[in-house]
């Protein structure tokens, strides 16, 4: 490999895991979340040698962001196979997946808009006019969106909460 091929293999190991959850939060779905991580980043290694030395998961993200958008606006067609789907792993369901399922459930009842203004304004934690700038809207769109949004699940989430842990270790409801 070369040395720029090391680096962009360093970035690849660091930045996945993040990428794939946000990519989960998106599309709702596991397989769904790693096929679009895997474009994402086969898009930002074509262009590696442009954007290694600026801000590469910021560029990886926004591919990832728009990738996952233009899917909802082109869904792919599945087809039946006689292979049934890899079943998951036999073990101890942990409070963890409770609370992924819970998510995912709460982020299902919004629009795809919606839940991407959601992830990328409060899972990456970006500003708003960042969020506009890679969902190619306005600042007062996302902002109304992200108001609508929140407004659902806060209806939506009601006692369904499950147990979340706190900062200190100890759970709170």
């Amino acid at each position: 490999m070369t040395r720029g091929d090391d680096r962009f293999a360093e970035f690849v190991h660091s930045a996945s895991p993040r990428l794939l959850h946000a990519a989960y939060l998106l599309t709702g779905d596991r397989h769904r979340a790693e096929d679009a991580v895997q474009t994402a980043l086969t898009r930002t290694y074509a262009a590696w040698a442009r954007v290694r030395h600026s801000d590469a998961y910021a560029y990886t993200r926004k591919v990832l962001a728009n990738h996952v958008i233009d899917q909802w606006r082109r869904p792919l067609k599945e087809y039946a196979t006689e292979e049934p789907p890899e079943l998951p792993a036999n073990g101890d369901v942990s409070r963890e997946v409770t609370r992924n399922v819970w998510l995912m459930e709460m982020l299902a009842g919004l629009t795809g808009r919606e839940r991407a203004v959601v992830v990328l304004r409060h899972y990456f934690d970006l500003p708003e006019a960042e969020v506009a700038r890679e969902l190619k809207v306005t600042v007062g769109t996302v902002k109304r969106t992200n108001h609508r949004a929140l407004a659902k699940l806060r209806v939506s989430v009601g006692d369904e909460a499950p147990l979340v842990s706190g900062k200190n270790g100890g759970e709170v409801s």
